[in-house]
């Protein structure tokens, strides 16, 4: 009887095992069978010259987030369905598509297009914001050049004056905080720049400028102490019929780090700096 109850129940089992992998097989071709069947539809729609149903089958890849299929049939219908009553969403889209897919100076440009063209569109903020945002995907690291950044900071100012109540304000303020930032350690980092190679002139006329347009930055301190140091290397090495306006001009520049911040981070190295210059200019008093 054990025996019997033992084989039935083995018998169940070695069943429902080969019932599992059949519905593996039929689920298997059920997928099979989908994925030929859309990529059946998609080649006939890119070889189609209806363009209905290029543009129907390009709506069924974006909303599967098949974006690369989307935009292929995208590229060619949408100068045809420019002036289109489907043409706000085609664009709309086409837009989506290129930023889901990471090509920001494309969709920059799509969704740029799109605003432009649909002023009175409820997409239209959301296109200007990504449109801007596309170009600080596009900002490259501070060292580099900053024309990406540059219109960045542009678009999102744009976008800002033009939605001053959107949602979207937050974020759109932080990266243009981020944006002015790198723009700003770029300026210094050139500025200093010329500190580094010894060219002490430039160095201080660079760190006047900087100064003058980032009144703001978060790197005012350290352009103080530069533009001191440049001042005080130009004038200890300077021949004695320039030394002793240099030397001033180098105490008048301690003066002004020391006014921004009595406590500065740089102190000790400059007020031994300074000590220097008031021991060389004795020798002018006599």
């Amino acid at each position: 009887m054990q025996f019997v109850f033992w084989s039935l129940k083995n018998a169940f089992k070695n069943y429902e095992i080969h019932l599992r992998k059949k519905m593996k097989k039929i689920i298997s071709l059920i997928v099979l069978v989908v994925f030929i069947s859309s990529c059946s539809e998609y080649q006939k729609a890119l070889k189609s010259e209806d363009i209905a149903v290029k543009y129907n089958v390009s709506v069924k890849m974006y909303d599967k987030a098949k974006y690369e299929k989307a935009i292929r049939l995208f590229e060619q219908i949408a100068p045809s369905y420019k002036g289109k009553p489907q043409a706000e969403k085609l664009f709309y889209m086409y837009s989506q598509a290129y930023y889901k897919t990471e090509q920001y100076y494309l969709a920059g440009y799509q969704f740029e297009s799109f605003a432009s063209s649909y002023p009175k569109s409820e997409k239209q903020e959301e296109a200007l914001f990504l449109g801007a945002k596309c170009f600080t995907k596009l900002s490259p690291m501070y060292s580099l050049d900053q024309t990406d950044t540059d219109k960045a900071v542009d678009k999102l100012q744009n976008f800002i004056d033009t939605y001053p109540n959107s949602t979207y304000m937050p974020e759109a303020n932080t990266m243009v905080k981020e944006m002015r930032n790198k723009i700003e350690k770029k300026a210094f980092e050139n500025a200093k720049q010329y500190n580094t190679i010894s060219d002490y002139k430039a160095a201080q006329i660079a760190f006047d400028n900087f100064i003058s347009d980032f009144p703001g930055t978060i790197y005012k301190e350290d352009a103080l102490f530069y533009k001191f140091d440049s001042a005080y290397k130009l004038a200890i090495n300077s021949i004695p019929s320039k030394m002793e306006e240099r030397l001033r001009s180098a105490k008048s520049a301690y003066a002004s780090l020391n006014k921004f911040k009595a406590d500065t981070k740089y102190k000790t190295k400059a007020d031994e700096m300074l000590a220097k210059i008031d021991k060389d200019l004795q020798q002018f008093s006599k």
